[in-house]
């Protein structure tokens, strides 16, 4: 017992320092974080076998939530139980969290808000969210029918604008996915072997969603400030379907609109995220400290990231079964093609629209766009030439 116990502490410190190590230094986005991953769990220390790793990284494709993160916790899970995944999180988090919070409060402290350089910054999120639609555009929605959807789910976001307008359209677009696309038939073998049980993965699935029909009712019910935050954080994390990129709209209706955060202080947001390491979704570190500084930040951070907890480890024990299942194949075809369409309107309103006001702003947008896209230019050198450019736009 005494050498179970041991081993299982050098597992837990093995995981923080290698999930440590990632999250210092793992730029790109969600599909370069699998790279890394795969680098460093996979072809170096060998914790899991392709096959494993694959199938890992396709149940994280297939859920809502931050992909990468998930992906991180679920190796972690499967290194030492649900203790490795909370410490492969914490370690892959944390660096992004707490530099995006003090980012914040810095902004906070000095502002600065008008200056140029947060203007570059905001034409910063112009061409990563345009580059991300690119990207989804090519494999969520590669024939007419998904296009169809995608388009429904632009003109609808656009159109329709409430607090109910996104869940509402991700639904339609699930049932639609779900009559077209039923047909689908995967052929998968499952070689991962989880160290959880039904049981608890009953529980976390049943918190889950608890949790998101209930906190909306205690919101209106109580009106407190913190549960107000957390509701809206816990529910933009647990609708994000395609990548990290599509909790840009999700978030900037919940906080925008009510005038809890500027959209200038979105976006420059948003444009800074782009320069640190790690997952997108520590945007909203930097929201919450905005809002209430870094308690707000720490809060924000937990509850847009309890979803994905709940998530990987709900579903990793029932996964084979899951998969398998052309039904839920069809309907998630239609939610992965109507968060392209969520997107582009994004992407018009409020990016485009509070960023690009001059003919000078367009042409300092494509040449961002060409260091990113065709040069192939790492994102944080984006985000510097952006910061320094808008500084210098502003003398013009």
């Amino acid at each position: 017992m005494k050498q179970t116990f041991r081993d299982q502490i050098y597992r837990l410190s093995e995981i923080l320092w290698i999930s440590t190590k990632l999250g210092l230094t793992s730029f790109g986005g969600p599909i370069a974080h699998l790279g890394y991953f795969h680098e460093e769990y996979i072809r170096r220390r060998k914790w899991l076998d392709e096959r494993s790793y694959a199938d890992l990284v396709a149940l994280c494709q297939f859920l809502p939530g931050p992909a990468s993160s998930q992906v991180g916790i679920g190796i972690g899970v499967l290194r030492a139980g649900v203790l490795g995944g909370i410490v492969a999180f914490l370690g892959f988090t944390l660096p992004s969290v707490i530099a995006l919070i003090l980012f914040a409060l810095i902004v906070n402290g000095l502002n600065i808000m008008d200056t140029g350089w947060i203007h570059g910054l905001k034409i910063v999120a112009v061409v990563v969210v345009a580059q991300a639609i690119i990207d989804m555009a090519k494999k969520l929605t590669p024939d007419l029918r998904r296009k169809a959807i995608a388009i429904f789910a632009l003109v609808g976001t656009l159109v329709w604008q409430s607090v109910f307008t996104q869940i509402s359209i991700i639904l339609i677009s699930a049932f639609i996915g779900y009559l077209f696309f039923n047909k689908s038939e995967t052929k998968v073998e499952s070689t991962i072997s989880v160290p959880l049980s039904r049981r608890f993965s009953y529980i976390c699935l049943t918190l889950f969603i608890g949790l998101l029909i209930i906190l909306p009712i205690l919101r209106e019910i109580a009106s407190y400030k913190w549960l107000v935050l957390f509701d809206s954080f816990y529910r933009s994390g647990s609708l994000v379907f395609g990548g990290g990129h599509v909790v840009l709209p999700l978030l900037e209706r919940e906080f925008v609109p009510t005038g809890l955060i500027t959209k200038e202080s979105f976006l420059a947001g948003y444009g800074a995220a782009q320069a640190v390491p790690g997952p997108l979704f520590t945007f909203g570190a930097y929201l919450g400290a905005i809002m209430n500084g870094w308690m707000g930040g720490l809060l924000a951070t937990i509850a847009i990231f309890l979803p994905a907890f709940l998530l990987i480890m709900g579903t990793l024990p029932l996964w084979d079964s899951l998969r398998r299942n052309p039904n839920c194949q069809g309907a998630f075809y239609g939610v992965n093609s109507s968060v392209v369409g969520i997107l582009i309107a994004a992407f018009y309103t409020p990016i485009w629209t509070s960023s690009i006001f001059t003919s000078i702003d367009f042409a300092f947008g494509a040449i961002l766009f060409s260091m990113l896209v065709f040069w192939k230019l790492p994102p944080w050198l984006i985000v510097l030439t952006g910061a320094v450019g808008g500084y210098l736009l502003g003398f013009l």
